[in-house]
């Protein structure tokens, strides 16, 4: 039988208490992990939103200079898919 800090056989009763409590702390770390995840993909939607919204607001104020840069960002994403492609040969 287990026997418990004090050197006293450990009975059913105290195994089954034991085995409730830590089940109680398991599903209260797995309840708090989910509610953080949960959080945390709130703030990541109204951060993306507030992303596109500003940017939507910089193409409108500004288009030629929104453009260029969709132009370089292009560019530079297709220089770096061409020499991932030569590089893999």
């Amino acid at each position: 039988m287990l026997a418990n800090a004090l050197g006293k056989p450990s009975t059913v009763e105290n195994s089954l208490h034991e085995v409730s409590k830590i089940r109680s702390r398991v599903t209260e770390a797995v309840e708090d992990g989910v509610r953080s995840a949960s959080q945390a993909i709130r703030h990541s939607r109204r951060a993306a939103e507030d992303a596109i919204e500003d940017a939507k607001h910089t193409v409108k104020r500004r288009p030629l200079e929104a453009m260029g840069t969709l132009f370089a960002a292009g560019v530079l994403a297709g220089t770096f898919f061409t020499w991932i492609g030569f590089r893999r040969r």
